[in-house]
């Protein structure tokens, strides 16, 4: 059968290595890495990315040292001991047929603690905290803790690192004149401020080796007043090649910025004419990335443009299997991410574990399998919304006969109603998804049915999914006739 996709599908050769395709999952922070003892979840969360045809994986954020935390006592690679835990993901994700990468991530100022530092002495206004500007010893040995870290990564196992340079973290903070008011020679001019992610790249690459993926991860807008010019971030993507970068990956946008960039209102593929810029500069691979969530979109994003790579994270938390999928012909199967961020990104900024809206298995999924029945029943769901329409869907697809019904003649609940609103079309996804899946696994669906006692009689299970009572604010006036 020949694909739809033979871009997407297509190995990528980096010299030393190659990639069984075109598909990279970015970086997400899941929270995870900061537990203790979570290792072995988290080695099963990029598992089953990988079981689902990722070509390239990148983690979440691990600092290089004490100062780079997020948050006190988060996630670092800084010993040995580490490293060695760290080989049960890369095993697990080596064994599933993926190559996956470390991400160093450095906080700077966004790190949410007294010990944060920075290119000058200047506080987020997103952070309680004022860094310390870092001395000229303090860059060097930063600069240090980077490289140890990188190679810590290899003895870990890791096919490679992603060093963090966008987002408004560290090295980004070194990059940009809002941040960085030093007038020595890591600041001042834009070469100056160039220095200390070159140099981490140049030393990087001098320790790692040759056969070692560095991929750098290039803020190429930060939206900020008195961010980088366009003309300094075409003149960083060459220097990071010439230091021995192996690919450049896509970030737009710092944390404080006011610029959306990966909301449901943001068009898909809105930043890839930024990424096709970067990469008619450089000769090593581009990751395009940021609201590409189907395989169509991808496709034509490396069969159009320069780009050679697309790098999508929240798309496959939606859905680990995306890639197998598009492989197989199943692209209506794609649970598409929808952009709603209210599991993955608010979990994360409230430092609760990560997971999905439309997947509550990722990040769980050591916990929450979902095994065929050994002993099939007739299962009543009531109310056709998404959670009737999940419950459903997951009793079928385990074995069970799963009759489902809606009073109302279609399905979605409230989901049916938010796709109406301008900026919110794509939750339509989300209902076509499940509309495809109820017919896959032979689901009974009754539409235009009130339901009552009677009517449930026989079923072995009844599941009520018929929603929330809504929370009435005590508003002077709300609770008026017609309001």
């Amino acid at each position: 059968m020949t694909s739809q996709y033979p871009n997407l599908l297509s190995p990528l050769d980096l010299g030393f290595t190659s990639l069984r395709n075109r598909v990279v999952m970015g970086s997400m922070h899941t929270g995870l890495e900061d537990r203790a003892g979570s290792i072995d979840r988290l080695a099963e969360y990029f598992a089953e990315r990988a079981r689902g045809g990722v070509g390239l994986i990148v983690t979440g954020g691990y600092a290089p040292n004490r100062t780079g935390w997020l948050l006190p006592f988060a996630s670092e690679l800084v010993s040995t001991a580490q490293a060695r835990r760290h080989r049960r993901i890369t095993s697990a994700v080596h064994d599933a047929g993926a190559k996956i990468l470390l991400q160093i991530l450095h906080a700077g100022r966004y790190a949410y603690h007294p010990f944060s530092v920075s290119a000058s002495s200047i506080k987020a206004p997103i952070n309680p905290f004022r860094p310390r500007a870092l001395s000229t010893r303090g860059v060097k040995s930063t600069i240090a803790d980077f490289v140890r870290c990188a190679w810590l990564a290899r003895e870990a196992g890791y096919d490679g690192v992603e060093i963090m340079g966008s987002e408004g973290y560290l090295l980004n903070q070194f990059l940009a004149p809002r941040t960085n008011k030093r007038t020595d020679s890591w600041g001042g001019s834009a070469a100056n401020r160039r220095r200390f992610p070159v140099e981490i790249v140049r030393r990087t690459r001098a320790a790692v080796g040759a056969d070692f993926i560095i991929c750098y991860r290039m803020s190429m807008a930060d939206y900020v007043e008195h961010g980088q010019s366009w003309d300094e971030i075409l003149a960083l993507a060459t220097e990071v090649e010439a230091a021995g970068a192996t690919l450049i990956n896509s970030g737009f946008g710092w944390h404080e910025a006011r610029v959306p960039t990966i909301v449901t209102s943001v068009p898909n593929s809105a930043f890839v004419d930024i990424s096709s810029a970067i990469a008619e500069h450089v000769g090593i691979p581009v990751a395009a990335s940021n609201r590409i969530n189907m395989p169509q979109a991808a496709e034509h994003i490396l069969a159009e443009t320069p780009v050679r790579l697309i790098s999508m994270a929240r798309p496959l938390l939606s859905d680990p299997e995306w890639v197998a999928k598009a492989e197989s012909g199943r692209a209506a199967e794609i649970n598409t991410c929808i952009a709603c961020n209210q599991a993955c990104l608010d979990h994360a900024f409230a430092k609760k574990a990560v997971s999905c809206l439309l997947n509550p298995r990722a990040g769980h999924e050591t916990t929450l399998v979902l095994s065929p029945t050994r002993r099939a029943r007739s299962v009543a769901v009531v109310g056709a919304g998404p959670a009737g329409l999940a419950a459903a869907v997951n009793a079928a697809a385990r074995g069970h006969r799963v009759t489902l019904f809606e009073i109302n003649d279609f399905i979605g609940g409230q989901f049916d109603l938010a796709r109406r609103i301008p900026g919110k079309e794509e939750f339509g996804e989300t209902i076509r998804y499940f509309s495809t899946m109820l017919d896959k696994h032979g689901v009974t669906v009754r539409l235009g049915t009130r339901v009552t006692a009677d009517k449930l009689t026989g079923y072995d299970v009844v599941v009520l999914a018929t929603g929330v009572v809504p929370r009435i604010p005590a508003i002077p006036g709300s609770t008026t006739r017609g309001y």
